[in-house]
């Protein structure tokens, strides 16, 4: 071990070494840091620890009247995975005691003085204010954001599911197994489900954010013609949209289209047809309902987006554009669309990737229905990923497929992100575009 008898000492006690050297602020900061980790692991910590590898053994039962309660394997896992969080904390801060000690002995061989224990705490407000100020919001997104990730991918790897309940039943580690039945095509597999569910998701995603995008960049450059009138007036109808809270507009717009609802009963009424048209009933017909509501509710926000844009374009291009003799298509494939791309592109990306997990607009308008036979776990024919998984959680209490379901949407998003965002113009070209 490097250092002096101070700092090897400072491998056992952590903090014992600054305080022999007069710093103790810091040197008490270590060693309450220690002494609550061995208090935590001895009274907490380590019963939790111990037990993670089986997720518990003991089972809650009845003896007579009497409920003995057992394991709870939830809690084992939940603990569990804090208690080595907490590890890899004390590791850390352990490795910056020593690291600490190391550089006060450098700066004692050198003949320099140590900070005072005033300059070191109100250094804390001063040239370390940074870490100071983000200690609590790191602390807390590493808390409630983190550990429930870890804790869903950990749940993959289990059978925790209606039938593994926690206290009652115990849930155990099933390594990959979930993984192998939604990849499986087997009798039990559930993979015809993931890949048609899978490839509706990305269909979805395609044409909610390109025929948006397109239909309001079209809404845009007309409304901003100079001869049309009334420009303010077309922009605030179609912002009314967004005024109305999604949820009032998309259950509006389900009873709308419904068996008995406004529309069919007004295609009745003067003889267009002769039965309902079975919007939510026909599964090709529902996914094309949805595509067509979804344009409603996203040309708004694009329109609005694209006008900002399009007012920044120099004129100078188009009157360049015209003296050369260019049509009105040309200067918009030329100029417009290309310009429009460079700058929207990362939110295009964007904007995929929110439809790739788009809970609102399938949910409330279909709850994922029609329901299909060839479709398992009751997945609908216009459900996405996301709303599979949902009903896996609320409704079938099936937590160990739907950890599984999360961690394919995160690839799925992951890896159409990374891929995607490598070819956009404004991130391969950006010195060239300008």
């Amino acid at each position: 071990m490097k250092g002096d008898f101070k700092t090897r000492l400072s491998f056992l006690i952590m903090g014992i070494g600054q305080m022999m050297r007069g710093q103790w602020i810091k040197g008490f900061a270590f060693l309450i840091t220690e002494v609550l980790f061995i208090v935590y692991m001895i009274r907490f910590g380590g019963v939790y620890l111990s037990k993670l590898p089986t997720l518990g053994t003991v089972e809650t039962h009845k003896e007579g009247r009497k409920t003995v309660y057992g394991d709870n394997s939830f809690l084992i896992l939940l603990f569990g995975i804090l208690t080595l969080i907490v590890i890899a904390v004390f590791v850390f801060l352990w490795y910056l005691n020593i690291k600490d000690n190391l550089k006060q002995e450098e700066l004692l061989k050198a003949g320099k003085t140590l900070p005072s224990n005033k300059k070191v705490l109100s250094s804390l407000f001063d040239g370390h204010l940074d870490k100071t100020l983000l200690a609590i919001p790191v602390s807390g997104v590493f808390l409630f954001t983190v550990v429930p990730i870890i804790f869903m991918i950990c749940i993959a790897f289990t059978n925790y599911d209606d039938k593994h309940q926690a206290p009652t039943n115990l849930f155990t580690w099933v390594g990959l197994d979930n993984f192998k039945n939604l990849l499986s095509f087997g009798t039990q597999g559930m993979a015809p489900t993931f890949f048609k569910v899978l490839a509706w998701t990305l269909v979805w995603a395609f044409f909610a954010t390109f025929i948006d995008y397109f239909l309001g960049l079209a809404v845009a450059i007309l409304i901003n013609k100079k001869e049309v009138k009334l420009k303010k007036l077309w922009r605030t109808i179609l912002v009314l949209t967004i005024a109305v809270p999604q949820f009032v507009s998309l259950l509006y717009v389900m009873k709308l289209f419904a068996n008995d609802g406004l529309i069919n009963g007004y295609l009745l009424k003067w003889g267009f047809i002769s039965s309902p048209i079975q919007f939510w009933v026909d599964p090709m017909l529902a996914r094309i309902t949805i595509i067509v509501v979804n344009i409603w509710i996203g040309i708004p926000y694009l329109m609005l987006i694209a006008t900002g844009l399009l007012m920044n374009i120099p004129a100078e291009l188009y009157e360049s554009a015209k003296v050369d003799g260019a049509t009105g298509w040309q200067m918009f494939k030329s100029i417009t669309l290309p310009y429009m791309l460079f700058v929207t592109g990362p939110f295009l990306l964007t904007q995929f990737t929110n439809n790739l997990n788009n809970f609102n607009v399938i949910y409330l308008l279909t709850q994922g229905k029609p329901q299909s036979m060839k479709l398992a776990n009751k997945a609908g024919s216009t459900d996405l990923l996301v709303t599979w998984l949902y009903k896996m959680t609320v409704n079938d209490t099936n937590y160990k497929m739907a950890a599984v379901l999360g961690i394919m949407v995160f690839i799925v998003t992951a890896v159409v992100t990374m891929v995607v965002y490598n070819r956009l113009p404004s991130v391969r070209d950006e010195e060239g575009f300008q």
